[in-house]
Order: structure tokens, then C-alpha cells, then sequence
């Protein structure tokens, strides 16, 4: 079971693309807009986010959109630009080179799932085809990571008992503990080396997903060991 994006998805380079493609358009608009910045653009998504990180993020985003707008007089602009900018966020929006191998390699032996709160919609993102199925937090009222009900909405799409469920994503917090608590196996998938804090404990850590194959198999071993 996979986490979306900056697990499978290398995300960044394409907020970023799109949000410069918003703030072109806007110059273009008005002259208002020369002394909007990305840097604004960046901290109106993060003030917006702060205050409605419950919400569904695409209309955290058209917020946050709204509000970069707001500071160039072009609020009547914003169909126009949300629409821009999420053309281009899902146009530049691809898996990590390890994605696909680390697929490929996992299929003939595991059952894949995609499990994300985020919009990286599989088929937008260069991941057509790859998973047997996908779970997106607000479609049919499914709430956000880490809400219990949304673990227990993987474990129910698996078909498998939870402590058969692998989790793999770069959040401790929304990968790795909230699995652990549904009963699922955390995997941290921390690209950065960043240290893990001493209360948190991943079933296993990862640098790249080249990695996983051979996580899994010593997530099994332990499975077997504490069976025993």
C-alpha cells in the first residue's frame, strides 16, 4: 500500500511549475501583479492549508489561489487560473525514477494499493494501470490520514488481515504511526536521512524505494518470528 505524493510522486517541481505559470498569467492580467512574488503564492498555500488542512486539497488550493489573487486585484480571475494551474500541476506531475521499477518488481508478488489525501489521481500522474485499487481521503466521504476509518478503508479494499498491509509513504505521522495503530506494518520511506524520532519506531526505514523489495521480505520474517 502506497502513499502518493513525495512517496511515489516527486510533487514539488510541479506545484512549483504550476504556480509559476499562475503568476506569469497574472503579470501578463496587470501590472499590479509585478510585485507579487512566488514566495507569496507559496505562503498563501501555507496560511490557507494551516487553517482548513481538513479539507479537500484541491479546494485548499483554489483558497490559497484566491488569496494570491487578492493581492494583485484579480479575484474575477479565479476559474480561469485554478483551471492553469492544475493543467500544469498534473502535466509536470511524475513518479520518482524508483517508482515504477520498485512496481514492477513488487507485482508478481504483492497486491498494490494506492492510498493518498491527496488529488495526485493515479491516471494523472503517470500511474495508469498500476495499482488493483485506490483510495482518495473525501471521495465518498472517506476522511484524511490519519483518521482510523481511513486505515480501515485500505485494510477493506486489501482483502487481508492488517497486519499483512505494508504502508509505504513519507510521513511518520500519517505513514508510519497511523498504520501501526490500525495494525498494518509503517514503512518510512525518508528520502532526506532525516533522524526519526526515539517514540516513533517504522517496521522498517527506506532511502529509496529500490529498497522496498527486501524491507518487505524482513517485515515478513518478524511477522513469522513473533508468531512463532
Amino acid at each position: 500500500m502506497f502513499d502518493a505524493d513525495e512517496t511515489l510522486l516527486d510533487l514539488r517541481p510541479a506545484v512549483t511549475g504550476g504556480l509559476l505559470g499562475v503568476l506569469a498569467e497574472m503579470r501578463r492580467l496587470t501590472p499590479a501583479a509585478a510585485d507579487v512574488s512566488l514566495a507569496d503564492l507559496e505562503s498563501d498555500w501555507h496560511a490557507v492549508f494551516d487553517e482548513h488542512s481538513a479539507g479537500p486539497v484541491a479546494e485548499i488550493r483554489r483558497a490559497a489561489l484566491a488569496r494570491s489573487l487578492a493581492r494583485a486585484g484579480l479575484t474575477d480571475h479565479l476559474d480561469e487560473l485554478a483551471a492553469l494551474f492544475f493543467a500544469r500541476r498534473f502535466a509536470l506531475t511524475r513518479p520518482f525514477t524508483d517508482a515504477l521499477p520498485a512496481l514492477a518488481a513488487l507485482r508478481p508478488h504483492h497486491t498494490l494499493g494506492y492510498a493518498t489525501n491527496g488529488n495526485s489521481r493515479a491516471e494523472r500522474c503517470g500511474l495508469a494501470g498500476e495499482f488493483a485499487f485506490e483510495l482518495y481521503a473525501h471521495d465518498g466521504g472517506l476522511p484524511r490520514k490519519p483518521d482510523p476509518e481511513f486505515y480501515a478503508a485500505v485494510i477493506e479494499a486489501a482483502g487481508v488481515p492488517a497486519e499483512q498491509i505494508g504502508y509505504v509513504g513519507d510521513s511518520l505521522a500519517h505513514d508510519v504511526v497511523g498504520p501501526q495503530r490500525a495494525g498494518l506494518r509503517g514503512i518510512w520511506l525518508n528520502r532526506a536521512g532525516l533522524p526519526c524520532p526515539p517514540e516513533v519506531r517504522p517496521d522498517a526505514e527506506l532511502s529509496t524505494l529500490a529498497e522496498l523489495p527486501a524491507a518487505l521480505r524482513g517485515c515478513a520474517d518478524v511477522a513469522v518470528s513473533r508468531r512463532a
